[in-house]
């Protein structure tokens, strides 16, 4: 320690509460006090740089979901009534009337998409319905992870 690093020391332990100058009450073992941890930015996977695209509303590559009601949504600046996929340059309708009615069938169109989506969000309405495990197995084996949520 340099000189004046340890009148800096000295300074503060003379101003310091009494609580402070008798040290602490449980203190930990040498070697762990002196274990530290430095990161390098050397191909560490934290110093990786990213990047970020910022969304606009009038980007035509990209469906805002504006706001949801139990009609239906409003996606950019539309109106659209009842159950529908958003996928991102198109709105579909989708023709179940609860979560009941979706099926294999039913979701067959979202392992169809070129280019191919990775997650599926999948609104259930006010609350989250259980959907038939076998539906999200054969999901899973098309390369299509089912996230199910309330709307």
């Amino acid at each position: 320690m340099t000189p004046s690093t340890l009148f800096g020391l000295r300074l503060l332990r003379a101003s310091a509460p009494r609580w402070i100058k008798n040290g602490p009450a449980i203190t930990a073992p040498a070697w762990q006090q002196q274990r530290s941890h430095r990161l390098f930015p050397t191909g560490d996977e934290l110093y990786e740089k990213t990047t970020v695209t910022q969304l606009e509303r009038d980007s035509p590559d990209i469906m805002f979901v504006e706001s949801y009601s139990p009609q239906g949504f409003i996606i950019n600046s539309n109106r659209v009534f009842g159950p529908c996929a958003i996928i991102p340059r198109a709105i579909l309708q989708w023709k179940v009337d609860s979560h009941k009615d979706i099926s294999y069938e039913s979701l067959s169109i979202f392992h169809l998409l070129v280019p191919r989506i990775e997650i599926l969000v999948l609104g259930t309405g006010s609350r989250v319905e259980r959907l038939d495990p076998q539906l999200l197995k054969l999901m899973r084996q098309k390369g299509v992870a089912v996230e199910v949520q309330d709307t």
